[in-house]
């Protein structure tokens, strides 16, 4: 959907090629711009001339709603009478894509949903969907496409249904997948609640085909999927998913287990965080920031959507504080980064954000569609915009941090934090650590359809070796996690290596398993661990061995003399005792 939204545009570009014959049996068009052109059966015209678009601009100030629906109404004609294949066109999508490009026109985040779409946007931001909660991925081999569950929600139908990682979608309702991507399969398995599909699936352990039917309902996703501890001291939360309703009150829940386990620091991710509802980012914000400061302000067109937002809880939280970012965390996310840079409150570390700065108002239209029309931008507490500029540049170079950006007021906007750091506007929040994002090689993309495969034989018993015992995998794997044993062993890594050595339609090279050793060993454990945990299971794996994380928990001694640092410029006092001192003492 997202997709559609970014790159779906309706583009209406001018004429280059002058000259436009008619067929004879072509109805005649006429248009009601007095003097400008006139189209009749066989004729040319050319449409070169400034008069036309300066006519078409007088004319259009003066446009009616009715009006408008007449002149849509007849392009509408003309395209399924006239156009080379107009006969199979939907008006519905024109109408669809019509709307978006007089959007896209106003700038890029301001989107038409359609009433399918416009209900996934809302479920959105109620942290959950309809459907039957199983996560699903593709996988190739021997060239082709197949569809895998991965995963389970738990108490979600899939759940309920016994779907487990490995099994394959053989059909959905009894159309074939084989070859379809997972987009088009999570598609078919999504629907309305209260409704049922049927699924095809061969299962995992014994290779036998089995039909599931399950009844689509409601399916929860958490806001904050995971808050663990790292090491001693040292906590964890998951912000990566989006701000919903639901985000605040999971996001208290995690810091009160963390607490419980002795937490001491914290490093909070919001990398790949795409926005979300503003009120709760304005919430998180508050929880870490000192009553008084302000978060963010808004200003738009009419009063009620101008204002300002400040911290005004009597405690918040006064532990060392590390924000990790990157090119994808955007909008509410920005506005959290924003208010935690220019207050001094925690250390940024990662890549610069997005640089989203305008806020949508979500309106409903009569037909269940709906729009997130751009009503105001925001601003963090320093004055600076985030928006990057979007005038003079095509939504693709937008969208993909391609071109010049720039302040949107067109301002160099130097601005200063709580402790007199500059900071700068117009193109995003700037970490005050950059870090290179990790990224997959293509030779390690090569490797992920053959580990996946392996850990689903083994998974099902059929890779013999050293390794097996009287207990189940899952047991083998829980145990191992449990204990802090070492999941992927050097036996099973020579395991791995003649599997492939089996499977001539990969071609993998002895030499790449003897590089990629390090990401072979990764990859299984996080393959294994989804069997036997699930999703959040298997996240932290990838989030332990991550090097940004290792960084983040290096840099929380630096953020915490931050946070004393914007401490005492607030209140002139030398000397504090407080639990930020707590790890700068434990690290000297």
């Amino acid at each position: 959907m997202a997709l559609k939204k970014y790159l779906g545009v309706f583009c209406a570009s001018c004429l280059l090629f002058t000259t436009a014959v008619f067929a004879q049996d072509a109805p005649i068009f006429a248009t009601d711009v007095s003097g400008l052109f006139t189209l009749t059966n066989g004729s040319s015209f050319s449409a070169s001339g400034s008069d036309v678009r300066s006519g078409r601009t007088k004319r259009s100030l003066a446009l009616t709603k009715e009006a408008v629906t007449s002149d849509f109404k007849n392009a509408l004609e003309a395209i399924q009478a006239n156009h080379v294949v107009g006969h199979q066109i939907n008006p519905v999508v024109l109408t669809d894509l019509a709307i978006s490009s007089m959007l896209k026109s106003l700038d890029p985040h301001s989107n038409y949903y359609d009433a399918n779409e416009f209900q996934e946007l809302l479920g959105e931001h109620q942290s959950e969907y309809s459907g039957t909660g199983s996560s699903i991925s593709g996988f190739i081999k021997n060239g082709l496409m197949e569809t895998f569950v991965v995963a389970t929600f738990p108490g979600s139908p899939a759940a309920f249904g016994s779907l487990r990682f490995g099994d394959r979608i053989v059909a959905v309702n009894g159309q074939s997948v084989s070859g379809l991507s997972p987009d088009y399969v999570r598609d078919r398995v999504r629907g309305k609640r209260g409704t049922f599909v049927k699924l095809t699936i061969e299962r995992s352990d014994t290779k036998s085909i089995e039909i599931v039917e399950l009844k689509r309902d409601r399916v929860h996703q958490p806001a904050v999927p995971d808050g663990h501890m790292l090491q001693p001291g040292v906590g964890y939360i998951d912000l990566t998913g989006g701000f919903s309703n639901a985000t605040f009150g999971e996001l208290e829940s995690a810091l009160n287990g963390l607490h419980r386990q002795g937490m001491r620091s914290l490093v909070l991710d919001i990398r790949g965080n795409g926005g979300g509802i503003l009120d709760q980012a304005v919430k998180v914000a508050e929880k870490f920031l000192p009553a008084g400061d302000t978060i963010v302000s808004q200003r738009g067109r009419y009063p009620e959507d101008s204002r300002v937002w400040k911290a005004n809880k009597p405690a918040h939280e006064n532990m060392p504080l590390v924000l990790l970012v990157d090119e994808n965390s955007a909008s509410a996310s920005e506005v959290v980064a924003g208010a935690f840079q220019d207050n001094d409150r925690a250390l940024i570390v990662g890549g610069k954000t997005f640089g989203k700065g305008l806020v949508q108002n979500v309106l409903s239209l009569p037909n269940g569609s709906g729009l997130t029309l751009t009503a105001a931008r925001y601003y963090t507490p320093s004055g600076r915009s985030i928006q990057r500029d979007y005038a003079d540049i095509g939504l693709y170079d937008y969208f993909n941090h391609r071109g010049v950006t720039a302040e949107i007021e067109k301002s160099a906007y130097v601005a200063k934090t709580v402790t007199n750091r500059a900071v700068y506007g117009g193109d995003g929040i700037t970490p005050d650590e950059s870090l290179k994002k990790t990224r997959v090689t293509p030779t390690q993309i090569l490797l992920l359809d053959p580990l996946f495969f392996f850990a689903r034989e083994f998974v099902g018993g059929r890779v013999k070796g050293p390794e097996r015992s009287l207990l189940t995998l899952n047991q083998q794997i829980r145990q191992q996690i449990v204990f802090g044993d070492p999941v992927v062993t050097d036996a099973m890594l020579n395991l791995f290596a003649e599997f492939v050595a089996g499977e001539n339609s990969w071609k993998i090279p002895v030499a790449l398993l003897t590089q990629e050793r390090i990401f072979i060993k990764d990859t299984l454990r996080y393959n294994f661990a989804l069997a036997a945990f699930g999703i959040n299971s298997a996240n932290r794996t990838k989030i332990d061995a991550d090097p940004q994380v290792r960084h983040a928990i290096e840099a929380l001694p630096k953020a915490a003399r931050l946070a004393i640092a914007a401490q005492k410029a607030r209140t002139g006092i030398k000397k504090q005792k407080s639990s930020l001192s707590l790890i700068l003492n434990e690290r000297k």
